[in-house]
């Protein structure tokens, strides 16, 4: 799963497909306990989906743009345009879900 370091770098990754995007931190609790489940459905949907991490404290100017308040946020693209906003800890089941509908 690929870490994005870069604004231009994000910009360029949502354009194609569909992208999930988990906005986090490195001192994040919930973050950190969301990072295994992502790193499966990142293995599960590798043919389908992009999933890709993105530091808030890195690229805070993406996360204002998107208007990410907390953390975990997940930001859903399809084809570059915002399909869907979840906020907090997810279990894999609703994650699985979250793709599926938007695909």
């Amino acid at each position: 799963m690929r870490v994005l370091k870069q604004m231009s770098e994000f910009d360029e990754v949502i354009q194609s497909g569909l992208v999930l995007v988990d906005f986090y931190a490195d001192w994040c609790g919930p973050c950190k306990m969301l990072a295994p489940v992502l790193a499966e459905l990142a293995e599960e949907y590798k043919d389908t989906a992009t999933i890709v991490k993105l530091n808030v404290d890195d690229l805070g100017e993406v996360a204002q743009r998107y208007g990410i308040l907390s953390i975990p946020t997940l930001l859903v693209f399809k084809e570059g345009q915002l399909k869907e906003k979840v906020v907090g800890y997810q279990p894999k089941p609703a994650l699985n879900q979250l793709i599926e509908r938007n695909r």
